[in-house]
Order: C-alpha cells, then sequence, then structure tokens
C-alpha cells in the first residue's frame, strides 16, 4: 500500500487509523530520512491508541513506554544501536501485550522480528510538507494488520 500524505495533519489521520486497530503484539518497522516524519507517525499512532502522553523521541533512551492507552505503546528509536541489540529483550516488547514502533528499525538485521509492518517515510523533494508512505506487510499477522488499516481507511471515505 503506498500513500501520499500532503501535510502533517493528513499523516495524523494516517496514524490515527493504524493506532486505532493494532492489537496486542503488532510490530511497526518506520524507516525514511531525518526529518522525514517518524516521530511524527508514531504520535499519531499513539493518539490512535488513547494516549494522551506527549510522545518524545526515544533517541537517547531506545525505548519509551506509554501504558495509559488502549493498548501500550513501546516506541523504539535503534539508530545508536550499533551492538547490543540481543541485550536489549526486544522480542519481549514484540511478543508482548501492546504495540512496537521501531524507529530505523531495518538497524536490527538478524533481530527484527519475523512478522511486522514495513512502513517507509519519504520526503517530496520540491514539497517540504509532503510525503509518499509506504506500508508492505511481512508475515501473516501484518497482512491482518494491514487489512485492518486499509478497512478502517476505507469507512472514512
Amino acid at each position: 500500500m503506498e500513500i501520499t500524505i500532503n501535510n502533517p495533519e493528513e499523516m495524523e489521520i494516517l496514524a490515527r487509523n493504524i493506532g486505532s486497530v493494532a492489537t496486542s503484539g503488532d510490530v511497526i518497522i518506520l524507516s525514511g530520512d531525518l526529518g522525514a516524519g517518524k516521530t511524527t507517525m508514531t504520535k499519531g499512532i499513539a493518539l490512535g491508541l488513547g494516549i494522551k502522553q506527549m510522545i518524545k523521541s526515544p533517541t537517547y533512551t531506545i525505548i519509551r513506554e506509554y501504558q495509559q492507552g488502549r493498548l501500550p505503546l513501546y516506541h523504539m528509536d535503534v539508530y545508536r544501536v550499533e551492538k547490543g541489540a540481543d541485550d536489549l529483550g526486544l522480542d519481549d516488547y514484540f511478543e508482548g501485550d501492546g504495540l512496537s514502533v521501531v524507529e530505523w528499525g531495518k538497524m536490527l538485521g538478524v533481530f527484527l522480528p519475523t512478522d511486522y509492518l514495513d512502513t517507509t517515510i519519504i520526503k517530496d523533494a520540491e514539497d517540504i510538507e509532503k510525503r509518499v508512505v509506504s506500508i508492505q506487510p511481512v508475515g501473516l499477522k501484518a497482512k491482518q494488520f494491514l487489512k485492518r488499516v486499509q478497512e478502517k481507511m476505507e469507512e472514512q471515505v
């Protein structure tokens, strides 16, 4: 699935829809250049989960947990994790009772989960607000997750 996003409000709508249909153990791997909107998307996902707390980038803490929503949100940024990803206990999050959102997740290599939504945000070269969001499922659970997202978006048309 590929979606053109024209402004931050549209990104929030997409992200809220994703958060609103997430279930325990769902995982989203977010990729994109610096400033593409990975944390902005996570903020919208949190709103879709009913989390009102301010979402901060976990760049230096690596993992931030938010428990106040319909599901816990595990927000991770593995950009600075060069070695020791196996020591972070990521499987506990990926297989846990919440939604895991991992910025720069492809950097996990062999420690990537086997089932996730591979979500890439690409900035437009000419329009600073425009983005293209590509969402591809990896695994059966992710296919079901993407189907729920698509159905939710169709409801709003």
